[in-house]
């Protein structure tokens, strides 16, 4: 009996320590969408295109990759609808981020979508899952290191339907990775089928708001670094992120999960700032130190959680 309780303690270790390196990751792959998505954007690539292709090329690459493997492709009929809904909510979370940058600074919208730890954490309180003190103080300490890192330009222009949008965007974002993690429909379900159905669903939202949209489904793609540039963004940011992201949220929880995710905007900021030129202000660099220390103190003080 003692032996059992000491293999399953080892186990609990292993996973959480599995869930932390997945997060990890899926922060900071996710963080690496400017080295591909800034290229396109400058080739002409409309927003909707980009993102077209990259949930399709991924979705592709993942279903032959699970095809070669012999995954199981097919779900039940009662697991579908809830996949789908998932990918709409992810899907959601990046058009709702884009088309706020249309109405407030790129600073203020990604300050406003880093609200979504806070908004896993209240979620979770309804659904009577209490998060440690510890974990409460990771999220305010990393909120407070994203307003440091991405404080919007004094004067900037702030309109009303750029918070909502932003703010609809990190909870669109927060219900994802609570699904993941609570729902019992889609518990047997694995890490790569859920993802392939994120993806699916995601690809053909985009294809349809951009049949709305009108133009091209090609438009701005022109040369072989477009293509190579999609299939980075496919691979990297998108796959890489998102069966990491669901690793993590199954083994972590999605509170500390979201948590981690702090190291999507410290990874943008390293790659603008050592690849494309961009300032590295003192304020930065505190915003950074104190992020990155609540992230160590949630991992090192984990707490209990009720």
């Amino acid at each position: 009996m003692r032996a059992q309780v000491l293999a399953e303690g080892i186990d609990i270790r292993k996973r959480r320590l599995a869930g932390y390196l997945a997060g990890f990751i899926a922060g900071v792959s996710y963080g690496t969408n400017p080295l591909f998505a800034k290229p396109l954007l400058e080739s002409g690539v409309p927003v909707l295109v980009m993102l077209f292709f990259r949930y399709g090329i991924s979705a592709a690459i993942l279903a032959v990759w699970m095809l070669a493997k012999r995954e199981r492709l097919l779900v039940k009929g009662n697991e579908i609808a809830l996949l789908a809904f998932l990918g709409v909510l992810f899907a959601c979370s990046s058009i709702f981020l884009f088309f706020s940058y249309g109405f407030i600074p790129s600073g203020l919208a990604t300050t406003l979508v880093y609200l979504y730890p806070v908004f896993v954490a209240l979620i979770m309180v309804f659904l009577r899952y209490y998060p440690s003190w510890q974990t409460w103080l990771s999220i305010i300490a990393t909120f407070g290191g994203i307003l440091l890192l991405s404080s919007p330009t004094p004067g900037a222009s702030i309109r009303l339907p750029g918070i909502i949008l932003a703010v609809a965007s990190a909870l669109s974002y927060a219900f994802y990775l609570v699904i993941v993690n609570r729902s019992r429909r889609i518990r047997n379900v694995s890490e790569h089928t859920l993802t392939l159905y994120a993806l699916l669903t995601g690809a053909a939202l985009f294809a349809i708001i951009r049949a709305f949209q009108g133009g091209s489904i090609t438009e701005g793609i022109n040369t072989v670094a477009d293509w190579g540039n999609l299939v980075g963004l496919a691979i990297v940011p998108t796959m890489i992120s998102l069966l990491t992201l669901a690793v993590s949220s199954r083994y972590i929880g999605p509170t500390k999960t979201s948590i981690l995710g702090v190291f999507e905007p410290l990874t943008a900021i390293l790659i603008g700032t050592l690849l494309f030129g961009e300032p590295m202000t003192l304020k930065m660099g505190i915003g950074i130190a104190v992020c990155v220390g609540a992230v160590v103190f949630m991992i090192l003080r984990p707490g209990k959680q009720n």
